[in-house]
């Protein structure tokens, strides 16, 4: 016996990576449809061999179904969202709406699984930020072992992260540099992104971070521990798919490098490529398609008595959103639900 699932936005780049994972890890499924808003539908997606046609987001009636996976903005999560959880069907929402919400748990399934028990006040359950979910899976076995004290991050986030126009502008610019004539303005970003680097992801708060980086910030504190003190810097960068952080790590207690790597290469969802050679490390366009959570270049910091540097890498369309919502999916079922 499976689930019946509805996936919610199934024509932007996260929806139809959630098809494609629900399928490729054999989530239990009876019943399985596609809802789109107006514009969208009737457009057709696949499901493994599968084709599905989209629904009317405006019209469904979310009665009987199981689980609700939403991909769209946080305009229509607010909408949709509590209409969804008020059958009865679990949402869980990848916009940034219900993330800081006390009644709502913001999970990643390989640090607070537990987490998903208190989705019964809102029947609702967040997913992280792409940028955030990345680097709590290579923060908590740490954590676990030597109490980190301070995160110092900066980001490398791919234009995936904004969505099919911000490819087609990345694509448009690339050209428009070698053909004469056929420049491209930003209007995705407020810089050209070809060929260039925008220390500039989301807008600007009055404490001169931006909401990128205070999101990382707070969910952190709200997923692993909220005395743990971090900083940010998002910039976001000429690559297609594929988030990348250097994260500079103070403990409480020492940790020495090569037990902070085999704790790593323990800890779920995590892949250790560390050689220090030409090529021993992996870099974004290594990551595609792939489930985990890649770590590299494992050092010890010698500037602070207990520090740590490292270098993450993951597919932020699958961990940063889609493969983390299924992955909600699953817990719920194996610790709730009890279906498949």
């Amino acid at each position: 016996m499976g689930y019946k699932v509805v996936v919610v936005g199934a024509t932007g780049n996260v929806g139809r990576e959630m098809l494609n994972i629900l399928d490729e890890r054999q989530f239990p499924i009876d019943e399985i449809t596609v809802l789109a808003s107006r514009k969208s539908l009737g457009t057709e997606v696949s499901f493994g061999e599968k084709t599905l046609t989209t629904l009317d987001l405006d019209t469904f009636d979310f009665t009987g179904w199981d689980i609700a996976l939403f991909a769209v903005g946080s305009d229509a999560t607010k909408k949709y969202a509590p209409k969804a959880a008020a059958t009865g069907c679990v949402v869980i929402d990848n916009s940034s709406l219900y993330r800081y919400d006390p009644d709502v748990p913001l999970v990643v399934p390989e640090v607070n699984p537990e987490a998903v028990l208190g989705y019964s006040k809102k029947n609702i359950i967040a997913n992280p930020n792409c940028s955030t979910a990345q680097m709590v899976v290579a923060l908590k076995p740490l954590h676990d072992r030597a109490r980190i004290k301070r995160v110092v991050v900066s980001t490398y986030q791919s234009v995936s992260g904004s969505g099919k126009d911000a490819i087609d502008e990345l694509w448009n610019q690339t050209k428009g540099v070698y053909v004469p004539g056929q420049e491209v303005a930003p209007s995705v970003y407020p810089k050209q992104i070809a060929f260039n680097v925008i220390p500039h992801i989301d807008v600007f708060l009055d404490s001169g971070e931006t909401k990128e980086e205070w999101k990382m910030v707070a969910e952190t504190k709200k997923i692993i521990d909220p005395s743990i003190k971090v900083t940010a810097t998002c910039v976001r960068v000429p690559v297609f798919v594929g988030h990348s952080e250097s994260i500079n790590i103070e403990f409480e207690d020492f940790l020495d490098e090569e037990e902070a790597r085999e704790i790593l290469r323990e800890a779920p969802g995590i892949m250790v490529i560390d050689k220090r050679e030409d090529g021993g490390y992996v870099t974004p366009v290594e990551c595609v398609g792939d489930f985990a959570t890649f770590i590299s270049r494992i050092r010890q910091d010698s500037t602070i008595d207990n520090g740590l540097n490292l270098w993450c890498v993951s597919d932020n369309l699958r961990k940063g959103a889609a493969l983390n919502a299924v992955q909600i999916a699953e817990t719920l079922g194996a610790r709730v639900l009890k279906k498949g």
